[in-house]
């Protein structure tokens, strides 16, 4: 991890599809073993149930198979069990194929129903507190469907159906914790992502007066299919220019003076980047962008310090956003803040910080901040740019950092500096 980002770095190696395998299942292994058991018995959960059925993954479930493992077959239920006095966690599967890192605890021979199967095994268990993914405000913590809990429902001991919770916290800790394994990946999983925007802003990929914004975002997508990348979104290019209202793209020609944004992000061993970077298209006997435009970007810079500085453990993203706009404010600062947790997924599980289009509390963003998680630094500072004759300009910039508990770090450093891009060879 460090502060700076290297201006072009290279591509590191991208592994083959058995060392992705073999690196997904050893991480995979280390949060069932370490992570799974702490937030259990944290969150006060006995006995959680996990349901999926193929190509209907819940996000909890699909987070949980294998590397080899592509889809939860027919109907797969995982069980989690913590018999306490210091034992390990079982983990159990109710499938026809599968095991792995999970106990088969299901013979269809025997007992033909699934439902009434594990409802046995959970009357045995005699748990306090039966946790399944239902959530009214969080997709991630809603995996469980109406039809699946009224057949688990139906089946457990009626004794046994008051205990069920909502898995809500635990499902939201799960997706939103890195483990020391993965963040010994992200670095390189950053640096990846940031080689192929340094190779986009470039004259590898731009002519200015020929290349469209359209075609840079295609080139991602066939750069990725190069690498055996997948994004997990449609990159964005757009311009800015001065005299131009808004943000210029699709058809529209790159030209000398333009300033790019580019929103791009992969995922690779199942960990997601997304980044936002600015470039400058120099003009004949330009070799810097113009002093303004650097200024804007420095003002971006200092709103992320500030942004970053507010982060504490068990504060809310709401407190968090509230006090880093009364702090930007109050130092001259035009800003919006839309932070979001990064993993497993792109806009992750866990606290928001702010929305593009509700700069106030939201109830997406009233949970508290936990330490071991990563982030997205998205935001943006407006100024009005002195060469362009004071037209309102926007410095949009998006950098993923890791929170530690005490500090927030880069991941692979923050764009500082604006990208330069040669009008000529």
């Amino acid at each position: 991890m460090s502060e700076s980002e290297a201006a072009a770095p290279a591509l590191p190696p991208i592994l083959p599809a058995r060392a992705r395998a073999d690196t997904e299942n050893r991480i995979l292994a280390e949060r069932l073993e370490t992570l799974l058991p702490a937030i259990m018995r944290e969150e006060g959960i006995d006995l959680w149930v996990l349901v999926a059925r193929e190509y209907f993954e819940e996000p909890v479930v699909a987070s949980m198979l294998d590397a080899e493992s592509l889809h939860a077959r027919r109907r797969t239920i995982l069980v989690f069990h913590d018999p306490g006095a210091g034992k390990p966690i079982e983990r159990l599967t109710f499938s026809r194929y599968g095991g792995g890192l999970f106990t088969p605890a299901w013979d269809p021979a025997t007992q033909p129903d699934q439902w009434q199967a594990v409802a046995d095994l959970i009357a045995a268990r005699d748990p306090a507190r039966i946790a399944v993914n239902i959530s009214e405000l969080h997709q991630f913590a809603d995996g469980m469907t109406v039809s699946q809990y009224d057949r688990f429902t139906a089946a457990l001991p009626a004794p046994l159906r008051p205990r069920v919770v909502s898995a809500e916290r635990l499902a939201i800790r799960w997706l939103e914790t890195r483990t020391p394994g993965e963040l010994a990946l992200y670095p390189a999983i950053m640096r990846t992502a940031h080689a192929v925007i340094a190779e986009a802003f470039s004259r590898k990929v731009i002519t200015p007066g020929v290349t469209t914004a359209e075609q840079v975002q295609w080139w991602y997508r066939d750069r990725l299919l190069e690498l055996g990348l997948e994004p997990w979104f449609h990159p964005s290019v757009a311009i800015q220019r001065q005299g131009a209202k808004g943000m210029l793209q699709g058809g529209v020609v790159i030209q000398p003076g333009d300033l790019l944004w580019t929103d791009f992000g992969i995922t690779y061993l199942r960990l997601n980047t997304d980044t936002q970077h600015l470039a400058y298209v120099l003009k004949p006997g330009e070799t810097v962008a113009p002093a303004g435009l650097r200024q804007g970007l420095a003002n971006t810079n200092r709103v992320q310090d500030i942004l970053t500085r507010h982060f504490a453990v068990g504060r809310s993203g709401n407190a968090v956003l509230a006090a880093a706009r009364a702090e930007a404010a109050a130092a001259g600062l035009d800003v919006s803040i839309y932070s979001h947790p990064i993993g497993l997924h792109g806009h992750g599980a866990g606290p928001s910080i702010g929305f593009w289009d509700n700069q106030t509390a939201d109830p997406r963003g009233a949970a508290p901040l936990h330490a071991n998680t990563a982030w997205s630094i998205e935001l943006t500072s407006y100024a009005a740019v002195p060469e362009w004759g004071g037209q309102r300009v926007d410095f949009r910039a998006e950098e993923n950092a890791f929170f530690d508990g005490t500090a927030v770090h880069y991941i692979d450093g923050r764009q500082r500096a604006l990208t330069l891009i040669p009008s000529s060879p």
